[in-house]
């Protein structure tokens, strides 16, 4: 049993979890630039911040980056899961 845990991994599991700590930040920000019922904190900043910038599409857009950052997160924590 190692002191540092991290040490004992290899190159590719830390750049796994970069990638996955990227990943999840980017998930957050995403998720609160969304509208939902009560308008979201986009409404609290400016109103329609995100869809002034993307477009009349911007609901569309975000829920595909969404829903292709959720595939990317799991599949990551499912490999450092079985491999660290």
């Amino acid at each position: 049993m190692t002191v540092y845990p991290l040490l004992a991994v290899g190159f590719l599991m830390k750049v796994v979890v970069g990638v996955w700590f990227i990943c999840a930040l980017a998930l957050i920000l995403i998720i609160l630039i969304q509208k939902g019922r009560g308008g979201g904190l986009s409404a609290a900043f400016g109103g329609g911040m995100a869809s002034g910038i993307l477009g009349s599409k911007t609901g569309d857009f975000l829920t595909w980056v969404t829903i292709v950052l959720v595939g990317i997160f799991l599949t990551l924590a499912v490999v450092m899961a079985k491999f660290w």
